[in-house]
């Protein structure tokens, strides 16, 4: 029996049940999840989307406002909303209409256009900062916002609560375990110590984050407000 009075056959009962269930709701999913193994690694375009305790993921068909909906015809409620990139909901009306417009005119040209200057100067007036940059991804800012923090500060160490999620910068690839900081369990193909110029603390713990900071050589403190990768 587990803690909770439930005998371990019936929660494998149980997950069975369902997972026979899901295969049976959503036959287009396993057709594509299928076909997708033969192109892509893991059968997904990203390996985390295989993650999931799903039998095969869900394939998405379409997205709007604050729900999606699967190649089977089912709707979900999204509260992952794309991950934080649609927190307007997915495909609102303008966004929708501008990125149409914009792709008439040229998706890439490698030269700026007004369109940047007026992102800029609104950027600039709703936060307050006076100069901003463009990247590609979220992982790039992270990874650009590192090397100009130690180059400002002339410090090197990178600090990180246990559990969060900040792209796939190679120095966030660390967690916190027994006291000590540790690389992250299954990374592979790391040239350097991780734990050399990067520290990992409990996260909501004052005094951690205190005696981190006293060591007067930490260049950047980087923070979810709530930690993505904590289980």
């Amino acid at each position: 029996m587990t803690a909770s009075g439930i005998s371990p056959a019936a929660v494998a009962t149980f997950a069975s049940r369902e997972r026979e269930r899901f295969i049976a709701r959503n036959p287009k999913s396993v057709a594509l999840a299928e076909r997708a193994r033969k192109s892509l690694y893991g059968g997904v375009p990203m390996h985390w989307m295989a993650d999931w305790s799903t039998p095969v993921p869900l394939f998405v068909e379409r997205a709007k406002g604050a729900r999606f909906y699967d190649v089977d015809g089912h709707a979900y409620i999204d509260f992952c909303l794309g991950d934080t990139g649609s927190m307007f909901g997915h495909s609102p009306e303008p966004i929708a209409r501008a990125i149409a417009e914009q792709a008439g005119n040229g998706l890439t040209s490698m030269l700026p256009g007004e369109d940047a200057v007026v992102c800029g100067e609104l950027l600039a007036a709703r936060f307050g900062l006076p100069f901003w940059q463009v990247t590609a991804t979220a992982t790039d800012s992270n990874r650009y916002v590192l090397r100009w923090a130690r180059a400002i500060t002339q410090r090197k160490t990178l600090l990180v609560f246990d559990g969060c999620y900040h792209g796939t910068v190679d120095d966030v690839m660390v967690r916190h375990r027994d006291g000590e900081t540790v690389p992250r369990s299954g990374l592979i193909g790391q040239a350097y110590d991780l734990t050399q110029y990067s520290r990992s603390i409990p996260f909501n713990d004052v005094e951690a984050l205190e005696a981190a900071l006293a060591q007067g050589d930490v260049c950047a403190l980087l923070c979810e407000p709530a930690m993505t990768n904590i289980g």
